[in-house]
Parts: structure tokens; C-alpha cells; sequence
């Protein structure tokens, strides 16, 4: 019986399979056609295809994100969309009857939000359906063996959900989910060279931008030249956008959730805390990969991060050490019944 981990998540769908790795890294997106009958549709592209018609498509084209801070807000885009995915890896209809999935979730996931995903799972039709919560695959994926008398403690800054958590083999000693994350940072990207430069970009622009040129290390002063268009006129133009542009909007993103772990560290028991300052935080997600943002926290919180080889990979990577672990897959997970 083949056995998969699923991270659906706002950004990127990540699916890893133990002994083939992550088979798995697409754009959660999917570009939807409007018909004459509004209650019919024409799903044009799916995955990276449909993301990269961002701001180039036709008017009656809409770029639809169906997972948005961790809630399924389009479930029948969902699951055409994962089916997609699953056909994509040689996991059609006839084969999900004969597979096990691992769902990953935001730690502060509500329930009804699980029973999205439970019948998202359902709808697929996997033999069985697991659903574990992110900050677990987040410390397994960093080759840390969990126990109770060992509580650790992680970061995980996603799409437009963050992750923390302070956890145990025993459980979630404390976590939140915080709704912010790296696309809201685009945003501000966007609408700051709008209002600042009368200069207007892309969705698509403002990312590669944030993850190309942004930093957080003292003194960057990467440059890129982008094109894009004046906002008054709408004439084509070009801008050189440097680090220090991107600094302030970055920083006051990162400031946020860093206020929310600081609070949740000050909360935790005398024993906890000391158990986390001896082994230090362990960060993932996406914008762990722009440039001096893991010392940034770090020199925020006051204690030492850990980075795992690639933060974007490392929960579904998690997941896996869950999944192929019938203790862990038992302490860890709930089912779909």
C-alpha cells in the first residue's frame, strides 16, 4: 500500500512519499474560466501552469488560491486541484482506494476547518486518512527525536499562516496559529512601490522581489531592476528596488509574529522554558530562505535558532518520520472516522 504526506497549503502543495522523497512542490492555484452559466466553470491550468498566469490572463480568467490561511474556502476547486496533483504522481481514482495520506494542518486549525479536510481526504478516496498538526513534522523534520520530558519549541512563517508552537511527544504544550505570513508581505511590496513610486507590479514580481532582493542582514544592498508600469499613466517603466526599500516591510511583518512567540515564550512553565533555551528554536517555511531573516529572530528572541537543510521542505519531510512510524502515526495523528 503506497503511503504519502500532503501539505496543502496556502502557497505551494507539497506531497512527499517515504522512499521516493518529496514527489511533490506546485503552486496551490488553479486558473478557472467563467462560463455564460454561473454555476459552471472551465478549469484552464492548475499548479505552477495556473499561478503563472497571475496579472497576464484574460479578464474572464481567474487565478483562484482554493486554500486561503489554512481553510479550504473553495472545496470543489480543492479537490479538482489535489486530484490533479495525485494523478500528477501516478495517484489516480482507482489507486487512492489502495493509499494511506497523511494530512498536515496549522496548529490552530478550528474543528470545522478539519472537517474540510476530512471530507477533502474523503472525496479522494484514500483507503485511510490521517491529520497531524504542522509544529510535530516541523521538530521530525529537523531529526530531532521527540519525547515528553524534552519540550522544544518552533517557528514556521508559511504563505499567510505561521506556525508556533511549544511541543512535546505528550503534545502541544502551547501553540497559535498566526494569519500572516509571506503573501501578505507581497502585498506590501506592491502597494508601498505604488503608493511611494507610482510604480505597479505584479503579484508575481513583488515575490520574486522579496525572496531575490529583500534581506535582513545589516548592510544588504542587493539591487534588481523591475519592470512594471506608472501607476498614473500606466506607461511601461523600470525601477531599481534595493534591500533597504524592502527592509522596513519585511521587518514590521516579522516583528509581528516574532511579539507572538515572545508572548507565548513568557507564558510557558519555569522547566519548559529552560528545556528550549538549552536546545533553541527550530525554524521552517518559506521565508526562512530570505536572506538574514533566521538572525533576525534570533537576535530578537534572544536564543538560538536552528535551520533545517531546506525550511520549505522540512514538515512534509516530517511528516514522512510520522507516517512511517506506527507509535509516532498513533500519539500523533487523529483519523478520518
Amino acid at each position: 500500500m503506497k503511503r504519502l504526506v500532503i501539505d496543502f497549503g496556502s502557497g505551494y502543495t507539497k506531497i512527499y512519499m517515504p522512499g521516493c522523497g518529496v514527489v511533490l512542490f506546485e503552486a496551490t492555484c488553479i486558473a478557472v474560466e467563467e462560463m455564460a452559466d454561473s454555476h459552471a466553470y472551465n478549469i484552464k491550468a492548475y499548479g505552477d501552469k495556473a499561478k503563472a498566469l497571475s496579472g497576464r490572463a484574460a479578464r474572464s480568467t481567474h487565478i483562484i488560491n482554493p486554500v486561503s490561511q489554512g481553510d479550504i474556502v473553495h472545496m470543489n476547486l480543492a479537490l479538482e486541484l489535489l486530484r490533479y496533483f495525485l494523478e500528477k504522481i501516478e495517484i489516480p481514482a482507482r489507486k487512492a482506494r489502495h493509499a494511506e495520506a497523511l494530512f498536515l494542518l496549522p496548529c490552530g486549525i478550528k474543528d470545522e476547518i478539519v472537517q474540510k479536510y476530512k471530507r477533502l481526504a474523503e472525496e479522494c478516496g484514500f483507503a485511510n486518512a490521517y491529520f497531524s498538526r504542522v509544529p510535530f513534522a516541523i521538530i521530525l523534520g529537523h531529526n530531532i527525536t521527540m519525547s515528553e520530558s524534552r519540550p522544544v519549541f518552533c517557528m514556521d512563517i508559511g504563505c499567510t499562516v505561521s506556525n508556533i508552537a511549544a511541543v512535546s511527544q505528550d503534545g502541544i504544550i502551547s501553540g497559535r496559529s498566526v494569519y500572516l505570513g509571506g503573501k501578505d508581505i507581497d502585498i506590501c511590496i506592491m502597494d508601498d512601490l505604488a503608493a511611494n513610486h507610482d510604480f505597479r507590479i505584479g503579484s508575481l514580481t513583488a515575490e520574486n522581489l522579496k525572496n531575490g532582493v529583500g534581506s535582513l542582514l545589516p548592510d544588504d544592498n542587493k539591487m534588481n531592476n523591475v519592470y512594471g508600469r506608472e501607476r498614473s499613466s500606466g506607461t511601461p517603466q523600470t525601477l531599481s528596488v534595493y534591500s533597504g526599500h524592502l527592509y522596513g516591510i519585511i521587518s514590521g511583518h516579522l516583528d509581528t509574529i516574532i511579539q507572538q512567540a515572545a508572548e507565548m515564550l513568557s507564558g510557558l512553565s519555569p522547566d519548559v522554558s529552560s528545556s528550549i533555551m538549552r536546545s533553541g528554536i527550530y525554524l521552517a517555511g518559506g521565508m526562512m530562505k530570505v536572506d538574514g531573516v533566521p538572525q533576525y529572530i534570533e537576535n530578537k528572541l534572544g536564543i538560538t535558532v536552528n535551520m533545517p537543510e531546506d525550511p520549505q521542505l522540512d514538515a512534509v519531510i516530517g511528516g514522512g518520520t510520522i507516517l512511517s512510524d506506527d507509535k509516532l502515526l498513533d500519539r500523533l495523528t487523529e483519523t478520518l472516522d
